[in-house]
């Protein structure tokens, strides 16, 4: 009898060991599917924030073409200010510039590549270069350092967009990013 009452005992045990599993898989199942709501909701923010104003990450790397600036980039940048302990404004003297690598990423089926694509873009290289240098040579030494491949990089490609007059180019690459002063 004994041995009948333990097996009983063991088999209510396991009954209640699984009833309660069953309850907690429940509770943390949910608890799961909110918090992958709630990071899909962060991701979708953050990919907002990474897909900046006219760049577009959709197009293809087949319907990608890129279009190098032969010979880089040599821009003097704005001489950077210091503010003194008095509220006095001080100019530094030292010149600095700027020394890059960049190129145009162009899509291949978009309407205006006819115009703008392959051999053509050659005509449009000086235009981009100005486009480029009156964007960059606002900024200083500093500035640069901080938010050339982001802030600096995005309103360069919204200019090139605007002066072209279309989102044929989707993209810039800057290389071989270099700063200097004399």
């Amino acid at each position: 009898m004994k041995k009948n009452l333990l097996s009983v005992l063991i088999l209510v045990l396991m009954i209640v060991n699984i009833a309660l599993s069953a309850v907690m898989m429940i509770s943390v199942t949910s608890t799961n599917q909110k918090t992958a709501a709630l990071m899909d909701s962060i991701a979708t923010a953050m990919n907002l924030e990474w897909n900046s104003p006219g760049s577009s990450s959709e197009v293809p790397l087949s319907d990608s073409e890129a279009y190098n600036l032969d010979g880089g980039m040599t821009i003097h940048l704005a001489y950077s200010q210091t503010v003194g302990e008095d509220g006095s404004v001080s100019t530094s003297d030292k010149q600095m510039y700027i020394v890059f690598d960049i190129a145009l990423l162009l899509n291949k089926t978009h309407e205006d590549y006819e115009t703008y694509g392959g051999d053509n873009m050659s005509q449009y290289d000086s235009i981009i270069r100005d486009t480029i240098e009156s964007v960059v040579d606002q900024y200083t030494e500093e500035q640069c350092r901080a938010d050339f491949s982001g802030v600096i990089r995005d309103e360069i490609l919204a200019a090139i967009q605007k002066r072209l007059n279309s989102k044929v180019v989707y993209g810039i690459t800057l290389n071989n990013v270099k700063y200097g002063g004399g």
